[in-house]
C-alpha cells in the first residue's frame, strides 16, 4: 500500500475555504485535508466572517473567493456584524479584527474584469480560477511560511485598490 503523505508538516495548520460554488469548495477543502491540514469552509461572507469572529483556535490561512453573491433576497441590516460583502471586505474585515493574518483571495474573473476592480498586481496573494492542485498547494505553503498581511492606514481602504499578487 502505497500511502500518500503531505508535500510539508501541516499538522497544526487551520485554513478557512470560502466559496459560493459548492463544487470548487469541494476541491479544496478534500484537497487541503489530503495534505493534512485543518479545514473550515464556508458558502459565503456571513458564514466565514462569523467563524472568523468566533472560532476558539487559530485560523492560519483564509482562502476566498472574491465575488460572493448573497444565495437570495435577505433583508439587510446596517447593525449586522457578520454582512454579506464580495472577498476583498471580507479580507479587510478579516484584517482589522485579527490585526495581522494570511489570505489568499482567488477568483475566474477575467484580466479585464479585474481591470474594472482596480485591483492591483503586488500586495494580497492571488490564485487565478481555474487552478491545478499543485499550483493552489503551492501557493497555500508559500503563504504560510511568508508574513502575514497586517493591518495599517492602508488596510482602510478596499483591497480591491491595492495591489493583488496573481498566481495560476
Amino acid at each position: 500500500m502505497d500511502k500518500q503523505t503531505p508535500m510539508q508538516p501541516s499538522l497544526a495548520k487551520t485554513i478557512l475555504v470560502v466559496d459560493d460554488d459548492p463544487s470548487m469548495r469541494l476541491i479544496c477543502v478534500k484537497t487541503l485535508r489530503a495534505e493534512g491540514f485543518t479545514v473550515l469552509e464556508a458558502e459565503g461572507s456571513s458564514e466565514s466572517l462569523k467563524i472568523l469572529a468566533t472560532h476558539k483556535q487559530p485560523i492560519d490561512l483564509l482562502l476566498t473567493d472574491l465575488m460572493l453573491p448573497p444565495p437570495g433576497f435577505q433583508m439587510t441590516s446596517t447593525g449586522n456584524p457578520y454582512p454579506r460583502v464580495h472577498g476583498h471586505e471580507v479580507i479587510q474585515r478579516t484584517l482589522a479584527m485579527k490585526k495581522t493574518f494570511r489570505v489568499i483571495l482567488m477568483s475566474s474573473l477575467s484580466e479585464q474584469e479585474r481591470k474594472a476592480y482596480r485591483i492591483g498586481s503586488n500586495q494580497v496573494p492571488f490564485l487565478q480560477k481555474p487552478f491545478s492542485v499543485e499550483t493552489m498547494m503551492q501557493l497555500v505553503h508559500s503563504v504560510l511560511t511568508a508574513p502575514p498581511l497586517s493591518f495599517d492606514d492602508s488596510t482602510m481602504r478596499s483591497i480591491a485598490q491595492q495591489g493583488v499578487r496573481w498566481y495560476g
